[in-house]
């Protein structure tokens, strides 16, 4: 007579295929633990998606999103962006952006993370760690404040650059030095705190691999390269779809904080071209038409590198 299951062994029985209730009802105290997050991407990420009609609509705010009349062509608000003389000096000025960012502002806590890793001194690693956090913590508002006082002909920058031998200079006017201090404050206060999930993941790396490694005679480069790199790669690799898709995005508050009436046309992005005429000028068909533009850009870029990065190494792509 055979004995009957109980337990888990009964809930997941071998070739018996557990019904999507079923195993919703197993999970639920995990989905309870999820369902506030998912409340909150719901409420203020998924509902407003309806609002991105009045790009394709003449918006009223009287006769509100459905009430309004269709364009005619709906593609108009489009077209109308693409025939301005300045949009594609904004799409370049968006995408030099984000580029230059990501490509300073990715491999920089990466690189951090590897080498506090490599800190021996238990107190020493744990008091560099949380100095390179507190930058995070900062508001843009300071952070630009900061980048307009260093900056100025009197600042920290130029005193700096006199000690070099170079001459002062007002770096706050032109554009000729925005990308320069836009990138570096950004590398300055990502790299601690995006180093965090990096820490995380070469925490689990086996310990006797690096005693291995030490009776092998590897220096610390050869461990860098065949042990903790191999841990951290998978989340490298997700981290960079993700990052690929915020390129078009642009930190939008620190860019107009920047601004001012000597570099507001060589600084104008997309963001700040969206805000200049949805919130400003009260545009607002217009304006969430470009902003739909932007959007669709950013999952093109995410949906191409995902495939890219299937392609090259299937196990490490998103999906």
């Amino acid at each position: 007579m055979k004995r009957q299951k109980t337990g888990i062994a009964a809930a997941v029985s071998p070739g018996k295929k557990q019904s999507l209730m079923g195993k919703l009802y197993n999970q639920r105290q995990l989905l309870l633990l999820a369902l506030p997050g998912i409340l909150l991407v719901f409420i203020f990420k998924y509902i407003p998606i309806y609002g991105i009609l009045i790009s394709f609509k003449d918006y009223s705010a009287a006769k509100g999103v459905w009430g309004s009349d269709w364009l005619n062509p709906i593609w108009e608000n489009f077209s109308r962006f693409f025939k301005n003389v300045n949009s594609g000096q904004i799409i370049w000025n968006t995408f030099k952006v984000g580029a230059m960012t990501l490509l300073f502002t990715f491999p920089t806590p990466i690189i951090f993370a590897l080498l506090l890793n490599e800190l021996k001194g238990k107190w020493y690693k744990k008091t560099v760690q949380t100095i390179s956090y507190l930058p995070h913590f900062i508001s843009v508002v300071v952070i630009c404040s900061m980048l307009n006082g260093f900056g100025s002909t009197t600042g920290l920058f130029n005193d700096i650059r006199e000690f070099f031998g170079l001459a002062r200079v007002d770096m706050n006017s032109g554009g000729t030095y925005f990308l320069l201090e836009y990138v570096g404050s950004a590398v300055w206060q990502g790299v601690g705190w995006g180093s965090i999930i990096y820490l995380a993941a070469l925490s689990n790396v086996d310990t006797t691999l690096y005693d291995v490694a030490n009776i092998d005679g590897a220096n610390r480069w050869q461990k860098i390269k065949n042990i903790a790199w191999p841990t951290i790669r998978p989340t490298t690799t997700i981290l960079l779809i993700m990052n690929v898709g915020t390129v078009m995005n642009a930190d939008f508050t620190k860019i107009l904080l920047m601004q001012n009436d000597t570099n507001r046309s060589q600084l104008d992005t997309i963001s700040t071209f969206v805000y200049q005429k949805g919130i400003v000028e009260g545009q607002f068909s217009y304006s969430t038409a470009v902003n739909l533009f932007l959007s669709v850009i950013c999952f093109i870029l995410v949906f191409g590198t995902n495939a890219i990065t299937r392609k090259l190494d299937p196990d490490n792509s998103l999906w």
